[in-house]
């Protein structure tokens, strides 16, 4: 009887974990949708303003870095097109792949 009386008050305290397990779980579920559909407004606000941002950076390239003048002057130089055809370089020596290990 008092093995039953054991195995009874296990079972009943297993219960509520059971139940509270599945409520965070539920819960994560949740607030993991209504973060995928806040971002997603997010994004589709964004979108236009950042398809903007994307040409700016690509005009960039038409220019040279800012210069600040001994009187405090600043000017932004725009490249000849000889100029903007000249590749980059090569960021890594020896053309290699990458950092070495």
């Amino acid at each position: 009887m008092r093995q039953l009386v054991m195995m009874t008050a296990l079972w009943l305290a297993a219960v509520p974990a059971a139940a509270q397990d599945s409520d965070i779980d539920e819960g994560r579920d949740l607030l993991s949708e209504g973060t995928r559909l806040l971002l997603r407004g997010l994004l589709a606000e964004m979108e236009p303003a950042l398809r903007g941002l994307q040409g700016a950076l690509r005009d960039l390239d038409a220019y040279h870095a800012p210069e600040i003048l001994p009187n405090g002057d600043i000017i932004i130089r725009r490249k000849t097109p000889e100029e903007r055809a000249v590749p980059a370089p090569d960021p890594t020596p020896d053309g290699a792949d990458g950092i070495e290990l």
